[in-house]
């Protein structure tokens, strides 16, 4: 008799999701499925709101990465009115996001991920958690309580809010940054770094070696990549072209302006979140593990393997050991863990080259802005992936169509994918148990939706 298992709620995500599995007769895996049931709406919010109050808007979307839909955001907007920020705002923007990105991924790796491989995967769930991580390692866990807090902190004393940031303006930045800024949070960037070049190294050693052939087998799919990159072919989160691989590892580049000729939205049933696919490629959208078609992904994983390097020296440094052990494009989905650690030293080399440049101590940070009818298309590197928004507005600067494709998004076909593959090669003849099924969510949670 076929049954069904479910895992409601997905544990230690960003989100709220639940996993469907589906189990034939004879106990094997027919089907699995990643079930997103929370609907956003901003897209229909926004309409007839003026354009220039929608950055302070859409940063609810999400309360983990408010800064990069606040930035997507007044890109898109800047691009309504025709408008370009000067250089001192540019690099301010470009900060803020950079340090969100670091604060972000110690948030992932140290308290959702870690505990899969700390404590281990078969470990009961009431110890499988950032507490117990605390109690295996006390001094760690305060220092991981502590950088956090910092970056957080730099977010909020400068920008005045570290969460739902207003900081950003049509035109620029709201206010320039003093030298007495730019020096206290040098300091705590030059800090940070030593803790991320650190965490990177514990994690090459103690964390993820006993777990390496479940690392290069569970949840593996072979799909296509997409990342920001700019003129050089460098990783880069804040602006640059987007760059879209082919799962051999042939791709293309193009102006998110033009994003709608290269991307499709696909809707499954069973989902409220829409899953974008690779229309350029004239193969359509198809979910079949064994041959999917259209499917690409997102986040770090995604990221660095678009890259043709990274432009800071030990992010770079780990980058070439990464290949030299993984190749190019590496398809393991759980190595989005360690991607995501050389992110984390990328972000916090970059937001200290950002501090040391004397021009972004600028005064001039905002220009004069029209409202006026146009359409804008703004894209950042958020954590989880590609974020682009793109707006329409009219002669009264009022916003009449938005669409949004959300970093997450991205990867929903993929996760559906990876959770299908993870099911399939744990479950059989109907035998499961915690441990195994937290493996089943470890699929999802290395995509860190």
């Amino acid at each position: 008799m076929s049954r069904e298992i479910h895992i409601q709620p997905i544990t230690r995500i960003e989100g709220h999701a639940s996993i469907q599995i589906q189990l034939n007769e004879a106990g094997d895996v027919q089907d699995a499925r990643v079930n997103i049931m929370s609907l956003r709406g901003f897209e229909k919010f926004i309409e007839g709101k003026p354009a220039e109050e929608v950055p302070r808007i859409v940063s609810r979307i999400c309360g983990i990465c408010p800064w990069m839909h606040h930035l997507a955001s007044n890109k898109a907007v800047d691009r309504c009115f025709g408008v370009t920020p000067p250089p001192a705002a540019q690099k301010l923007r470009e900060l803020m996001q950079t340090i969100a990105h670091a604060e972000d991924k110690l948030l992932h790796f140290f308290f959702l991920a870690a505990a899969d491989f700390v404590i281990g995967p078969d470990a009961d769930y009431s110890v499988r958690n950032v507490i117990g991580i605390a109690k295996a390692h006390p001094e760690l866990a305060q220092k991981v309580v502590h950088m956090r807090h910092r970056a957080k902190m730099v977010l909020e004393k400068f920008a005045g809010k570290a969460i739902h940031p207003i900081a950003g303006v049509v035109g620029g930045f709201s206010k320039p940054m003093l030298e007495e800024d730019r020096r206290e949070i040098l300091a705590q960037m030059r800090e940070l770094l030593d803790f991320a070049l650190f965490t990177l190294e514990f994690a090459k050693t103690k964390v993820f070696p006993p777990y390496m052939e479940t690392i290069q087998s569970l949840g593996v799919i072979r799909t296509g990549f997409i990342g920001t990159v700019d003129a050089t072919g460098a990783l880069n989160l804040y602006d640059g072209r987007v760059r879209l691989m082919k799962p051999d590892g042939t791709f293309t580049e193009f102006d998110v302006q033009d994003y709608a000729d290269v991307l499709g939205e696909h809707v499954e049933p069973y989902s409220y979140a829409k899953m974008p696919y690779a229309k350029v490629w004239n193969e359509g959208f198809c979910l079949d593990e064994n041959n999917p078609r259209g499917i690409y992904r997102a986040n770090t994983l995604a990221r660095i393997n678009v890259a043709d390097r990274i432009a800071t020296p030990r992010a770079q440094a780990e980058l070439e050991e990464f290949r030299e052990k993984f190749g190019r494009p590496a398809q393991a989905t759980l190595l989005y863990h360690w991607a995501r650690l050389i992110e984390e030293v990328y972000a916090c080399e970059h937001a200290i080259e950002l501090l040391e440049d004397p021009e972004i101590c600028d005064p001039q940070v905002r220009a004069e802005v029209e409202p006026r009818a146009g359409r804008g298309v703004g894209s950042v590197e958020a954590p989880r992936g590609t974020l682009i928004h793109d707006y329409s507005t009219d002669e009264n600067g009022l916003i009449t169509r938005a669409n949004l494709i959300v970093g997450t998004t991205h990867n929903i076909a993929p996760m559906n994918l990876s959770v299908k593959q993870a099911a399939r090669s744990l479950i059989h003849q109907g035998v499961v148990d915690q441990g195994l099924l937290n493996r089943v969510e470890m699929a999802v949670r290395a995509y860190d939706p």
